[in-house]
């Protein structure tokens, strides 16, 4: 029978669509506003968790809706720097409008361009705020560091020392940056001096002037690197027996090698001769029965039983 239908009064509509009607319409997205506010709490947790490479998935997607927001550019560019990645964060400083010199700065000097890295840290010092210029201070006090220019670096040191804050982890910085700077400056001006003039003269006045010594190196690997085309020669060598698998009181080459058939049965071996057969060996004798000197026939028909009188037999 056909469903009923169920009237529906006058002034009153049905609260039942049809499943097509529900499934055509599209869940409306949400607002702008409130997909950043999730990405964006995503990102803190990302940054404090130490997921770097997720959080600049993140800073992407969050860059995506809204290109020109600062803090998703601006932590994006600090996690590129935190992994290591220098040549992208360039890249991005280039795209940012802001200024970024600091992190300009320390993206050449990780990628081994001191002199770009030293004019801009020129102008940091010049026209740079103070906050900029006294990480800057750092940053070329390493530097100086690197190109051997221990007492610049030492200098730079004393004075952030001065006016460091005991309790900060700047001050422990230093006072781990400082002795070493020291170390290197004490050898040039002490150490090294005081060793040039224990030696005698006629060395001291040519070891100055004289070039660095070479450092001498194989045989094989200089022939190899003068003419690289050059394969080497294969050298022939004897392959030695394994001690290990020759029996014992077998001497190779001395003893007579083992006989080619021990692997066959004897029955097949070209030197097996067929034997003489035993005497007195007849057919086999049928089940049951038995061979004796004092025993009689025996009969088939009763089982192996004797005739006549016997133990447990009656007599017929």
């Amino acid at each position: 029978m056909p469903p009923k239908s169920v009237p529906v009064k006058a002034g009153q509509t049905s609260s039942k669509k049809p499943s097509r009607q529900r499934r055509s319409q599209k869940q409306q997205p949400a607002p702008l506003t409130d997909r950043l506010k999730r990405l964006f709490t995503s990102l803190c947790a990302q940054v404090d968790g130490g997921h770097f490479a997720n959080a600049i998935r993140t800073c992407n997607k969050i860059l995506r809706l809204d290109p020109s927001d600062r803090d998703a550019l601006r932590t994006k560019l600090f996690l590129l720097l935190q992994i290591e990645q220098y040549d992208n964060a360039l890249a991005l400083i280039a795209e940012i409008n802001e200024q970024c010199s600091f992190e300009r700065a320390y993206a050449l000097y990780r990628l081994q361009r001191e002199e770009d890295a030293a004019q801009v840290l020129k102008e940091i010092k010049n026209n740079g705020k103070e906050a900029e210029q006294r990480g800057a201070m750092h940053l070329e006090a390493q530097l100086s560091y690197r190109q051997g220019s221990y007492q610049s670096s030492l200098d730079i040191y004393n004075e952030l020392l001065e006016t460091a804050d005991p309790a900060s982890d700047e001050y422990a910085d230093i006072l781990t940056n400082l002795p070493a700077s020291q170390s290197h400056q004490d050898f040039i001006t002490t150490t090294f001096m005081q060793s040039m003039s224990q030696l005698p003269s006629s060395i001291a006045s040519t070891l100055e002037s004289a070039p660095p010594p070479v450092l001498s190196q194989p045989a094989s690997i200089l022939a190899f690197v003068e003419d690289p085309t050059k394969k080497p020669e294969a050298v022939e060598t004897k392959k030695k027996l394994r001690t290990k698998r020759v029996p014992k009181g077998i001497i190779p080459g001395v003893s007579p090698p083992p006989d080619p058939e021990r692997w066959l049965k004897k029955s097949e071996r070209t030197s097996y001769t067929q034997g003489k057969k035993r005497r007195g060996a007849g057919g086999g004798a049928t089940q049951g029965a038995t061979v004796g000197a004092e025993s009689g026939p025996v009969s088939a028909s009763h089982g192996g039983k004797t005739g006549g009188k016997g133990k447990g037999g009656k007599k017929r």
